[in-house]
């Protein structure tokens, strides 16, 4: 409480002091564990501070003081970790809401923000949250996966590498799409790392995620209103800046709202090779979902799929299977039904020894000799370490 109420670093040296101004004497040892418990509690993330700092967890979920999760790329996991009582969760929240500038409170009971670290922080206090204050805190990792990493993880299947470089190389237009904790961001930013060094990415987020390790990367994040309800920026507002700030790539970290419009808008009109992400249960699912996003911003049906149909080449789904493993499904092109309604086509299918050819593989093996007047053959890379996998879905037999 002296510590906290000068508002003094709990540092060994004010430790000892105060502890001296109780008549304790403690050794070295043990004052060093007092410091490192003090600062856990004043200044990090009290009991989630070994979880956090593990390498392999990517989100912590508290809800409850004797209940508390990770995920490790496995799937939800209980862990032992638990806070002294309801009070104790609610504290570290609102702790961690000022920390990120934001304000928590009974006229305020949720917030969503990114602390200085870059974890995302979302919390609902009660009675909002039934019973105690529920926490969710996901990591951004300073460093990127390299795609031979992805590779390796089974993100990407063997010799699917080959495909998407194909995909960066001759400046395609791509969304990735999946349900919430797939890997979009982890891919995304994988994938931003290959672009040219000599090229400027433009990145679009509502909150900071993607980190690619490239030279030239611009950040601009939305910011929400302030307590008087004023100083909103939104992705819409941040998608119009950024094409004045010479993109070689403009990337929105996630389109959910109106900024779909002027996404569309930007690849329609010379900014070849954006990119972005966008939550869909399916790939099938995504023309509707931008659908749905373009009619809050105005745009009617008809002239979001002819954008659509122009703008976007390519569509990678990602899906997490019963194991909890993240991975590409699928990877499907775009083509206009007989209404002139943008369809969704699957071009390449997961496959353990690599990519199925599916459908549309013809459309997407020309995509991606554009410009180049090369491309892949229809049936060259079968197998690890080609563009495709082992089994030829138009003749339906496997290849050695």
């Amino acid at each position: 409480m002296r510590l906290a109420e000068s508002g003094a670093e709990p540092t060994p040296a004010r430790v000892a002091a105060a502890l001296r101004s109780q008549g304790r004497l403690l050794g070295d040892s043990a004052v060093l564990g007092v410091v490192e418990e003090l600062r856990s509690e004043m200044v990090g993330t009290g009991p989630l501070e070994p979880l956090l700092a593990d390498p392999e967890v990517t989100d912590v979920l508290v809800t409850r003081a004797d209940e508390v999760w990770v995920d490790r790329g496995r799937g939800l996991e209980r862990t032992e970790v638990r806070f002294r009582d309801a009070a104790s969760v609610r504290r570290l929240a609102q702790r961690l809401a000022t920390t990120a500038g934001r304000r928590l409170d009974d006229a305020r009971p949720w917030v969503d923000a990114r602390l200085p670290d870059g974890t995302r922080l979302h919390a609902v206090l009660p009675p909002v949250a039934v019973g105690c204050t529920c926490l969710s805190l996901r990591v951004v990792r300073p460093r990127a996966f390299g795609l031979d990493e992805l590779v390796a993880a089974g993100t990407v299947p063997p010799g699917g590498d080959v495909l998407l470089r194909a995909v960066l190389d001759v400046r395609l237009s791509f969304l990735i799409s999946g349900g919430t904790g797939t890997g979009k961001t982890t891919l995304l930013s994988t994938l931003l790392g290959l672009v040219g060094p000599e090229e400027r990415i433009v990145l679009a987020e509502d909150s900071a995620e993607l980190r690619p390790d490239h030279p030239h990367v611009v950040w601009l994040e939305a910011r929400p209103a302030n307590q008087e309800g004023v100083g909103r920026v939104g992705l819409d507002d941040l998608v119009r800046q950024a094409l004045r700030m010479r993109p070689d790539r403009l990337v929105v970290g996630e389109v959910r709202g109106a900024e779909v419009t002027d996404l569309l808008a930007a690849l329609n009109t010379g900014h070849e090779g954006g990119c972005g992400t966008v939550h869909a249960n399916a790939a099938s699912d995504v023309p509707a979902r931008l659908e749905a996003l373009g009619t809050t911003a105005g745009l009617d049906r008809a002239a979001l799929h002819s954008q659509l149909a122009a703008a976007l080449d390519v569509l990678v789904h990602l899906v997490r299977d019963r194991a909890g493993r993240r991975r590409i499904a699928e990877i499907h092109v775009l083509e206009r039904d007989a209404k002139g309604l943008v369809t969704t086509v699957p071009a390449a299918l997961w496959g353990e020894r690599g990519f199925v050819a599916g459908r549309g593989w013809e459309r997407l093996r020309r995509l991606c000799g554009r410009g180049t007047g090369e491309g892949f053959g229809p049936h060259e890379g079968f197998g690890p370490g080609g563009v495709l996998g082992a089994v030829d879905e138009a003749e339906g037999r496997r290849r050695p």
